[in-house]
């Protein structure tokens, strides 16, 4: 595995998330920013943060299997979503527990971000997710 992740005893937890991730290999791999939306543009689940999540998730995992990756190879993850308080963590981490099996996300996470901004590219987008991999 090129990937380690893990959390050094002394720092914060419980987090959905590892706090470091060690990274062997050369080829890196960085998948844009995905939102819910099929491969069409057609919106996927429209005022549903738990919803646009998961298919933000499947749409990474796409873009990571096409390069030769998975979410095992993963450094980091960005979420970025719009309006953000910490009351919608629930229906965010909802999103996240839904689609981890399906997509092989480890729970706990790859160390990740998530940044709170005040809109996206588009009015009904909720959520936009990033990722950084490392393969031999």
């Amino acid at each position: 595995m090129t990937v380690q992740h893990f959390t050094p005893e002394g720092m914060m937890q419980p987090t959905p998330y590892h706090h470091v991730a060690v990274g062997k290999g050369t080829t890196q791999v960085h998948v844009s920013g995905q939102v819910a939306r099929q491969a069409d543009g057609t919106p996927v689940a429209p005022g549903d943060l738990a919803g646009q999540v998961a298919q933000a998730l499947r749409n990474t995992a796409l873009g990571l299997a096409g390069a030769g990756a998975s979410f095992a190879d993963v450094l980091r993850l960005t979420f970025y979503v719009t309006q953000w308080s910490p009351d919608k963590i629930g229906d965010f981490m909802a999103g996240v527990e839904a689609v981890a099996e399906e997509i092989g996300l480890p729970l706990p996470m790859p160390p990740a971000s998530l940044i709170g901004v005040d809109y996206l590219f588009e009015p009904d987008v909720l959520v936009e997710v990033e990722a950084t991999a490392l393969l031999d």
